[in-house]
């Protein structure tokens, strides 16, 4: 496990992307002497001019001479002369950036995370790598940071957590210099990553320190805040730390005002759906689903949409409506297949799964299951291959197959005690319990009963530390 305690200090990590020079130091070198006169040699020679014809008729060819030596750092006004004699901008001559090149790539940036929202992430991971290239060649560092978070979110699209985690710790390393909320999207990043390989502690560690930082220093940014509290509601559920999850729901809400961007929004309705299910709320969760469904089809991001299918479908077993879950479980699968995310679709046949189970297709559910745990490599989705597992388990019990059943429970106790999942692992300890107990196995099923009453105690209070500082607003105004 990455991290036990949001009260304790962030391990020390290393990954295997280059170190990104800071700003300042790319700046100096692309501006200094030698680098200015290179730039300027180069132009000539491409211009065929020789160095009294770019020099007439206010400098000798002897300045030019030793301008393009590096030996003297050109005034403002012979850069200004030499970028007319070259037909350049002046801009592009003291610098090496091209006029205008930073918006050409934000344009592309945009494009890019529209294919990766509409098509595919393999298109949107080739354009996000030829502007991380181009942003890199050229010191823009905002930029070059959106490229990384950009790869990042498309391996976390399929399914790549090691890759994500890299881009996502290039990104941070890259805006080391700038203020946290423009690290926020790279913070947000890195800790899905680390949720969806299991590491449920050191997501809440991640998004609690980001959240402190916001809130203590002064830096309260709408869109940021959004983000991280949004973010933090998975693990805070699957951790059993439901007052916190509602609390960052309700603090998402009250933000919704002061932010403009609609994507931001549309997840922070989908997520907060989860608490309002959790407290029984069903038709609020369903509005709530409703709202970020209609933002995802004006913003046409397929994967978000899918998810508001999975939620659905999730909101209508709850109630067992199992024909519409089914319904909208699969049609939540279909999209994320012809998307190719890989885990989330992992994610969603743990569920598919489930209601099949219950509406006494246990043969399909138990192949459905059987496959993709054969896909499922180690360190991915170690909380959904746990349910996978739990699931198993109760239809060889219901087959009568004990030995199976308690195979299964046992593995996904095993998976499931890695992650922190409280109330998961409460259940699976319940399961494994009553099996034994059945079996007239009464010490190990008591065994098994403590076991979950551990878990089950005060949820999320025993693996969390202090709950981070409020924002500097009231969630009612």
């Amino acid at each position: 496990m990455a991290g036990t305690s949001s009260a304790i200090g962030e391990p020390e990590r290393t990954t295997g992307e280059a170190p990104v020079r800071p700003r300042r130091e790319q700046a100096r070198e692309q501006d200094a002497p030698a680098a200015i006169g290179s730039r300027v040699k180069r132009l000539r020679k491409e211009r065929e001019l020789t160095q009294r014809q770019l020099a007439e008729p206010a400098y000798t060819a002897a300045y030019v001479s030793t301008l393009e030596a590096g030996r003297v750092r050109p005034s403002e006004a012979a850069l200004r002369h030499i970028a007319e004699r070259l037909g350049v901008a002046h801009e592009e001559l003291a610098t090496g950036r091209p006029t205008h090149i930073a918006t050409a790539l934000r344009t592309e940036l945009a494009d890019a995370q529209r294919v990766l929202a509409v098509e595919d992430a393999t298109d949107a991971r080739a354009a996000y790598e030829r502007i991380r290239g181009r942003a890199e060649e050229y010191g823009l560092t905002q930029e070059h940071a959106a490229a990384l978070t950009g790869l990042g979110e498309c391996a976390l699209e399929t399914g790549e957590l090691s890759e994500a985690l890299i881009r996502f710790e290039a990104a941070e390393r890259t805006l080391a210099g700038e203020p946290l909320p423009a690290r926020a999207r790279a913070v947000r990043g890195r800790s899905v990553a680390h949720y969806l390989a299991g590491e449920l502690r050191y997501a809440c560690y991640l998004l609690e320190s980001a959240i402190d930082e916001l809130n203590t220093s002064g830096l309260h940014d709408p869109g940021a805040l959004l983000q991280l509290y949004t973010a933090s509601i998975a693990p805070y559920m699957d951790m059993g730390a439901h007052a916190r999850a509602a609390q960052a729901a309700e603090l998402a809400l009250a933000l919704v005002p002061q932010v403009s961007d609609p994507a931001l929004v549309a997840t922070m309705h989908r997520t907060v759906a989860r608490t309002l299910i959790a407290e029984g709320r069903a038709d609020a969760a369903q509005a709530s689903l409703a709202r970020a469904t209609e933002l995802y089809q004006q913003l046409q991001i397929r994967t978000e949409l899918a998810h508001c299918h999975w939620m659905r479908g999730y909101v209508c077993a709850q109630h067992d409506d199992l024909v519409r879950a089914e319904t909208e479980l699969r049609t939540a699968h279909s999209m994320l297949v012809s998307k190719r995310a890989a885990l989330y679709v992992s994610q969603v046949e743990v569920e598919l799964a489930d209601v099949l189970r219950r509406r006494g297709k246990s043969t399909e559910a138990a192949e459905l299951l059987e496959s993709l745990l054969a896909g499922l490599k180690p360190g991915r989705g170690a909380v959904h291959a746990g349910g996978a597992h739990r699931l198993l388990g109760l239809i060889a019990e219901e087959a009568g197959d004990a030995e199976a059943a308690e195979l299964h429970y046992a593995t996904a106790l095993s998976l499931l005690e890695q992650t922190g999942a409280a109330g998961d692992l409460a259940d699976i300890c319940r399961l494994l319990g009553d099996l034994l107990r059945g079996e007239g196995r009464t010490e190990a099923a008591l065994n098994a009963y403590r076991t979950g009453l551990g878990h089950r105690a005060e949820p999320g209070t025993t693996t969390l530390g202090p709950a981070p500082a409020r924002p500097p607003f009231a969630p009612w105004a």
